[in-house]
């Protein structure tokens, strides 16, 4: 029985989303980046509650629309693709990988929306991912980053690489810390089956760079681990 619930709600996910991108990239292509992501918003809830998901937020009053972010939390599963934007009310861009963007109409896409490209391991490319930040977060778009770099695979709170805070300190971005628990019960990396419950993101107080300049990038990403761990407790 398990698995059939389940692979009706993969159905159900996959032609949603398959709805959703072809609205998505119409849209893009039609309208600002600030209305498709108000429709990605919206419509992202939808499909989180048609699969099983029944989204609680805790701490919106923390976020003032009208300033930038950096915006950390954890990676607990695949859908926090859509459980991020559903949650989280502001037009934010993201860090992808480097070999996304060749990918047919995805790399498109990506790239129309300003994510940032990044290839582990090359100095060079992470030069230029690190300038092209900045240049996002001083024209007022906040970026959204998962400091764990992957999915978890144990469902606890993963090291966090140090990469997104060298870009804290070298941007002076406001860093916004949530966390999300809840996640990982409903869906384990490599897992089929499908668990709908309650998910929870939780939205913490924005750290202003004033308060961590003096840090260095591993006291940053520490105090930040420690936040974000107990946010998705």
């Amino acid at each position: 029985m398990k698995s059939l619930i389940s692979l009706g709600l993969w159905i159900t996910g996959i032609a949603t989303f398959l709805v959703i991108f072809l609205i998505l990239a119409v849209s893009l292509v039609a309208c600002p980046r600030e209305t498709t992501f108000s429709l990605a918003r919206r419509l992202f809830s939808i499909q989180i509650r048609l699969m099983g998901i029944r989204l609680k937020v805790e701490g919106r009053a923390h976020i003032d629309p009208d300033r930038t972010y950096l915006i950390m939390g954890n990676h607990q599963s695949l859908f926090d693709l859509f459980v991020i934007p559903a949650a989280i009310p502001l037009t934010f861009t993201g860090v992808e990988a480097a070999y996304h963007f060749k990918l047919p109409v995805w790399g498109h896409l990506i790239r129309k929306w300003g994510c940032i490209p990044i290839r582990r391991g090359n100095l060079e490319q992470a030069k230029k991912s690190l300038e092209q930040a900045r240049t996002t977060l001083n024209e007022g778009l906040s970026i959204a980053i998962l400091p764990e770099g992957h999915r978890t695979r144990t469902g606890e709170l993963g090291e966090f690489k140090k990469g997104p805070f060298h870009l804290a300190k070298a941007t002076r971005a406001m860093i916004l810390p949530f966390g999300i628990s809840g996640l990982y019960a409903f869906q384990q990396r490599g897992g089929f089956h499908l668990a709908p419950g309650r998910v929870y993101v939780r939205i913490d107080a924005p750290i202003p760079y004033d308060s961590y300049k003096d840090l260095s990038v591993e006291e940053l990403r520490d105090r930040v681990f420690e936040i974000i761990q107990r946010l998705s407790k």
